[in-house]
């Protein structure tokens, strides 16, 4: 069995993944959360096969959300938008470094980075820098 496909997107504004549970709990309430993007991914089938929205904090990726489904949404512009339908759960990942970059891009399922195991969600991540120093040694 392939791992399925994800997408990786940086979340702006947000300090870690406490602060996106706390923004999408006053948003969605008890409601799948809702990420409105430009545009509309092209591998659809793929990323609705398991696929997960992989967040970056800060240039460090921790977290992911499962993608529920592709909705429709239209702007005030007029403009069709995809509406990405995320689970609610957040899973907190092994920490790894990641360059700034607009928009969202595709991660391949060999390429996430693992779900922390149970009882290690709230561990501190490694200081971007380390993470960074790690991975390039391929440690990480």
């Amino acid at each position: 069995m392939t791992a399925p496909l994800n997408l990786i997107k940086l979340c702006v504004g947000a300090e870690g993944p406490e602060d996106l549970e706390r923004w999408q709990d006053m948003r969605f309430g008890d409601g799948p959360a809702v990420h409105v993007t430009r545009m509309w991914p092209k591998r659809e089938a793929e990323l609705l096969d398991g696929g997960s929205i992989y967040w970056v904090f800060k240039g460090v990726l921790l977290a992911r959300q499962r993608i529920l489904r592709l909705d429709e949404s239209f702007g005030e512009d007029g403009i069709r938008r995809c509406a990405l339908v995320l689970d609610r759960e957040l899973h907190r990942v092994s920490a790894v470094p990641r360059r700034p970059f607009q928009g969202w891009r595709y991660l391949a399922g060999e390429d996430a980075p693992p779900d922390l195991p149970k009882g290690r969600e709230s561990e501190e991540p490694l200081p971007a820098e380390i993470a960074a120093a790690l991975a390039q040694m391929g440690l990480v």
